[in-house]
This record gives C-alpha cells, sequence and structure tokens, in this order.
C-alpha cells in the first residue's frame, strides 16, 4: 500500500502509530487504526464526515471516519498525481473536492480529492532555498495560509514567518517579518483570524504560544501565555474552540517521541483544558482534524512497547 512512498518516518522497533478520534469532554478515544509499518501523521477529517486523511510514506491515505481498529478497515491512497513525498502539512478545501499538500520540493499542490493531476499554487522565491508549509484554507475557499522557511543567520531553516496567496494562484502577501519563528496558521471559520504559534516575546528558546492576527496582519494577540510550549492551534468548526497540542517546557521546535497533551481552549483565549495525555508530538496533530460537528477530532500517538 505504501511501498511506493518517498517520504518514509520509520518507527522505534516496537512502536506502534495509532489513529485516534477524542471528543471535547475527554472521554475514553475510539482507536481507527493501528500500524507499526512506519508512522501515520497529521489526519485531516473531511467536511462532508466521511473520511480521515492521514500521511504516510510520503503519500496522502484515506479510511472512513466511522471505522474502529480491528473491522478489518484498511486505508487507501489517494491518487496525488505523482508526488510521493508529501508531508505532514496537508488541508481539505472548505468544500471537501481538493486536498491541498506541502511536498518535497518546498512547494504547496493542489489535488482532487478523488484523486488526479497535481497543480503546483506557490510561486518560486529566492534567492536562496524558500520552502512553503501550508495549514489553513480561508472559509471561502479562496486563500492558503503557510509558513514560508527562509536563510537566517547561516541557517537554511533560520526565518519562519507567515504568508497568505491565492488559492488559485497569484501573489504572496507576507503577514510577519520577525526572526521569532512561526508555525501552524489557520483561518477562524468566520474568516475574522488567523491563529497560529509564535515565539514572539518570549525570553527562552522555543517558548512558542498560541497567538491571533488579522488576516493582513494587524491586531496581534496572545492567547495563550504559560511555561508550557503550545503549537498548531485549530480552530473548531463552529468557531467556539482552538484545540491544541502542547509539549514540556523547555522544548525547542515540535519533535517527536515526546509526552504531551492535547489542550482544548476558548475561541477568545482564557483558560485551557487538558483532553488526552500521550507519546507523541511531531505528527500527532499538525494540521486541522476536526470533526464537522465540533466534537470530535483525530490525533495520532507513538506509544513504544
Amino acid at each position: 500500500m505504501t511501498d511506493a512512498g518517498t517520504n518514509v518516518r520509520p518507527l522505534a522497533p516496537g512502536q506502534r502509530a495509532r489513529l485516534w478520534v477524542g471528543d471535547i469532554d475527554g472521554g475514553p478515544p475510539r482507536l481507527v487504526y493501528e500500524t507499526a509499518h512506519s508512522a501515520l501523521e497529521a489526519p485531516n477529517w473531511s467536511p462532508d464526515g466521511r473520511w480521515l486523511v492521514v500521511n504516510q510514506d510520503g503519500l496522502l491515505l484515506r479510511l472512513p471516519a466511522g471505522a474502529s481498529y480491528g473491522d478489518g478497515t484498511v486505508p487507501e491512497a489517494i491518487d496525488t498525481g505523482g508526488i510521493t513525498d508529501a508531508n505532514n502539512d496537508h488541508v481539505l478545501s472548505p468544500d471537501g473536492g481538493t486536498v491541498y499538500l506541502s511536498a518535497g520540493d518546498g512547494h504547496i499542490h493542489a489535488v482532487p480529492f478523488t484523486g488526479g493531476p497535481a497543480r503546483r499554487v506557490t510561486n518560486d522565491r529566492g534567492p536562496g532555498p524558500f520552502r512553503h508549509f501550508l495549514h489553513g484554507v480561508s472559509p471561502d475557499g479562496l486563500t492558503l495560509s503557510y509558513v514560508g522557511v527562509e536563510p537566517y543567520g547561516g541557517d537554511e531553516w533560520g526565518y519562519r514567518n507567515i504568508f497568505t496567496l491565492p488559492s488559485a494562484g497569484g501573489p504572496d502577501t507576507r503577514l510577519t517579518d520577525t526572526p521569532a519563528p512561526a508555525d501552524g496558521p489557520e483561518f477562524t471559520p468566520d474568516g475574522e483570524w488567523i491563529v497560529f504559534n509564535s515565539e514572539h516575546g518570549a525570553t527562552l528558546p522555543g517558548h512558542a504560544q498560541v497567538f491571533r492576527m488579522r488576516p493582513d496582519g494587524s491586531e496581534l494577540t496572545p492567547l495563550t501565555s504559560d511555561d508550557r510550549v503550545n503549537w498548531f492551534p485549530h480552530p473548531s468548526p463552529d468557531g467556539r474552540h482552538l484545540l491544541y497540542i502542547s509539549f514540556p517546557p523547555g522544548t525547542e521546535g515540535h519533535p517527536a517521541d515526546r509526552d504531551v497533551v492535547l489542550r482544548l481552549l476558548p475561541r477568545s483565549g482564557g483558560t485551557p483544558c487538558d483532553l488526552y495525555a500521550f507519546f507523541g508530538g511531531q505528527g500527532s496533530l499538525n494540521v486541522n482534524s476536526w470533526a464537522p460537528d465540533s466534537r470530535h477530532f483525530a490525533y495520532v500517538d507513538y506509544p513504544l512497547g
């Protein structure tokens, strides 16, 4: 099934990748699928509620959202038009007809959800390498939000800022321009805000918190302020909550194989509540995985042994 993929993230001996569906009450999650072959990453939930989409080995796979492990469900590959090195930054259009994905060439591509030819969306930028990592689509489907990675201080990955561009192709718009790393930009369902994580104002390396700003880059506002390292805020479809992954204090970046917590936050900030704690991190919740009912969401853990 995944032998044609070229972006393999191996698991450690005895390690598993498990795809779960949880709920906002923190009740017992449902195990959808499990594998020891290689890492599953970054679930999406299709807008019609029928499918879960994950990446594995550089391919995109889909499974019925109602599946349970042991019922015989096997993931099926989506035809991504010859792209075999997709990473864990992929989202569906609001109508569910298109998957936008980031690939090994550093660009964002659009592929029909039913499979077919890929269309490159992003522009060539320079000088030097420039990588695009997709995270959001506006509610009207017309605009993508992404992280642009540029060289800085001798590091090819040193400058990470937030941009938008038309989903049909067109000029990029830079929203942030700072050495403070940012990631995970997503539009709120009303289109009024972009939420993301950033080290803006941090006094310790890696101390990312959740922020929001207007789609023009104005009104930058922190939504969390605590000692943990908070990444990838995902607005619920009804706009009431943000779900994000929280790493232990002192973490730099969003590494794999850490003890992490999924937290639920009111849309305008406030006191978060802890929903699920597990061994995971990178790949567990990189992209929006909310169900259309705004009560359920998908995530991946990576237990050892």
